[in-house]
Order: structure tokens, then C-alpha cells, then sequence
């Protein structure tokens, strides 16, 4: 099989939660964690959140600052351009993580006078998904990843529940969901 032909910027993993009250309505809740094992800013944790429970203002949390500030100038800024605001202050948090994927998974958050738990569970199929950069306008980078689709996840911030729910999607004809755990993944730009 021949090695992909494009320059590897990142690998780890970017598990997400994308709730609202009712399918197809604003997102009440988006979560955006990754665990990043090695990119040009070094390995760590990051968690891009908005929602109620943070009066509807992105947070960012994180434990290697220099990554999460790189994320947002790169591939979590593409994602969701309103992460790439880089006035957004960032919180140094401790992560840690439990579970088993195949049945439920729990990162959790930790910063001086807050918690947060994101909660995986009801976990599908997994699906394997290649694309190359540029392949759609606007994705200047391609992705290699293993998504696994959760039909019922949780985001707690001080004990306290986010509002709405994860909701049943579709994928290139598979089950998939408005939340996901996404491990192994790996993010490329063209040489």
C-alpha cells in the first residue's frame, strides 16, 4: 500500500459533542477535545467549548497553550472558524480520561474552580474516513480517521448538565450522530 503522499501536521485524537433541543436547530452545546500526541506546538490537551453553560462564550481549555493557539491557527480554525479568534483566553486545565470505547468514554476537564465531563455512550459502528486536502473548497486539510458514532453523550460543567441532545445522522449511507468519538486520527496539508 503506498504512504500517503501528503505532509502529516498532526495525529491524536478530536472526540466531539454537538448537542440542541430539538434535531435540526441551533447547536445548543459544541465541543470540540483533542488529545494531541504530536503537531509542530507538541503534544497536550484542548477542549473548545461553547453553551449555555458557559453563557453561550467559547472557552478553551487546555494544558500546552502554544497547541491550542496553533490548533485554532490551523486545522480546529477550519473546523470552526469561530475558534480562530485568538483573543479567546485560554484556562489551564488537567485532563483525564476513562472508559472503554466500545461502551462509553469520559474525558474530564479540570481547572482551578472548574469541571467539565464529556460522557460517550450508546457508541455505534465505527466508520474509517480518508479525505485529501482541498478535496472540498475551503478544506485546506485532509484527514485519516476512525469516527465512532455515540447516540447518547453528556457535558457537565460544574455538575451541572448542557441542555439538548445528541442526535441519529446519516454518513456515506452508514449510522452516525451529532456526536462522535474520533481516535486515530491523523491531519495532512498538501507538500
Amino acid at each position: 500500500m503506498p504512504a500517503d503522499p501528503n505532509r502529516v501536521i498532526l495525529t491524536g485524537e478530536n472526540p466531539f459533542i454537538r448537542l440542541s433541543a430539538k434535531d435540526g436547530d441551533p447547536l445548543t452545546t459544541n465541543a470540540s477535545f483533542w488529545r494531541i500526541i504530536t503537531c509542530p506546538a507538541g503534544p497536550g490537551h484542548v477542549l473548545y467549548l461553547t453553551s449555555e453553560l458557559t453563557g453561550n462564550r467559547w472557552r478553551i481549555y487546555a494544558d500546552n497553550i502554544a497547541m491550542a493557539r496553533w490548533l485554532q491557527s490551523t486545522v480546529q480554525g477550519m473546523l470552526n472558524p469561530e475558534t480562530a479568534d485568538t483573543s479567546i483566553p485560554v484556562t489551564e486545565a488537567q485532563f483525564t480520561k476513562s472508559g472503554d470505547p466500545r461502551y462509553f468514554w469520559t474525558e474530564t476537564v479540570k481547572s482551578r474552580d472548574e469541571e467539565i465531563a464529556l460522557t460517550w455512550y450508546q457508541i455505534g459502528e465505527p466508520l474509517l474516513i480518508h479525505t485529501e486536502p482541498n478535496a472540498e473548497p475551503g478544506r485546506r486539510y485532509g484527514v485519516c480517521t476512525l469516527l465512532i458514532p455515540a447516540l447518547g453523550a453528556r457535558l457537565t460543567r460544574n455538575g451541572v448538565e448542557a441542555a439538548g441532545q445528541p442526535w441519529a445522522r446519516e454518513r456515506e449511507g452508514r449510522p452516525f450522530s451529532t456526536c462522535a468519538l474520533a481516535f486515530s486520527e491523523s491531519w495532512t496539508e498538501a507538500r
